[in-house]
């Protein structure tokens, strides 16, 4: 689950260089912890302005594989609506992430006071005080990652369970980790009653991964980090991506995504700066 705090677009070729420098001492840091955050709404970049090249937009080719991909026809119009004029026609192009968009129905992941504003273009509160991503950043994050059918992904950051539904129409392999044992025993029971059953849940503090199910394919980190934690670059598959959000949690940060090499080596991409509020865990106790 993102959970993102306002993002804003920076110009400034110098800027963004000196960005980019920075990112290698990030990258190389020691240790930072991965929790829940709570997040406001982020503006869909402009399609000139969009950091993803036009030839890494559409979602890779799959191989046929089938699972149970539930379907609900309560509100699909207002699902349909929300893809059309929130998320299509921007940067997210891959029509398979539109499609999961349109299918995973957002107002079953929300509690009841909150289900009327379900398909605005807005994070909503979901508990413990913590949101659900607002549409926009769950497709773009989701497209980042280039998933195919029958990759092995893991989400840091379950909340409510709706990343995890949107992931689960791309492939069958997704694994989750909640740190707010609430958080995560209510999204289980969520998924289960809806239907996501190939999604595995745990509660956990997401830094450690989960080493059960390496290597991942793709990991997508929903919280702010100093740095790539380590145990997740361990686990990430050569030729994997990981996307997070890195910096101060503080001030600006930027999402990143991160590719592993054959070579074991990683290069990094910035892809637009956000702002994530501070995150739970060993970080914060100061460990």
């Amino acid at each position: 689950m993102g959970r993102v705090l306002k993002a804003w677009w920076l110009a400034g070729g110098t800027l963004v260089l000196a960005i980019a420098l920075a990112f290698v001492s990030i990258l190389s840091a020691c240790p930072s912890d991965l929790g829940s955050t709570a997040e406001v709404s982020a503006p869909r970049p402009h399609p000139a302005e969009s950091p993803l090249h036009e030839a890494e937009t559409p979602l890779q080719t799959a191989r046929p594989l089938e699972w149970r991909r539930p379907r609900f026809e309560e509100r699909k119009d207002e699902r349909y609506a929300m893809v059309s004029n929130q998320i299509a026609g921007g940067v997210v192009k891959a029509k398979a992430v539109l499609d999961a968009m349109r299918n995973v129905p957002r107002h079953l992941f929300v509690p009841p006071g909150h289900q009327g504003k379900a398909y605005w273009d807005r994070p909503l509160p979901i508990g413990e005080g913590q949101t659900i991503s607002q549409p926009y950043i769950v497709a773009y994050m989701t497209q980042v990652l280039m998933l195919k059918h029958g990759d092995t992904v893991l989400e840091i950051g379950t909340g409510s369970g709706y990343q995890a539904a949107v992931l689960s129409e791309l492939t069958p392999r997704v694994y989750t980790v909640e740190i707010i044992e609430k958080l995560a025993k209510e999204a289980s029971k969520r998924l289960d009653r809806l239907g996501y059953d190939t999604i595995k849940t745990m509660h956990g503090d997401g830094y450690y991964g989960w080493e059960k199910h390496e290597p991942f394919d793709a990991i997508i980190v929903t919280a702010a980090a100093g740095h790539v934690p380590p145990p997740l670059t361990k686990q990430l598959k050569s030729g994997g991506r990981l996307v997070i959000p890195l910096g101060d949690p503080f001030s600006t940060q930027w999402l990143v995504v991160v590719k592993k090499h054959e070579d074991g080596t990683f290069t990094s991409r910035i892809l637009m700066p956000v702002r994530f509020v501070p995150m739970t865990g060993r970080v914060r106790r100061g460990e």
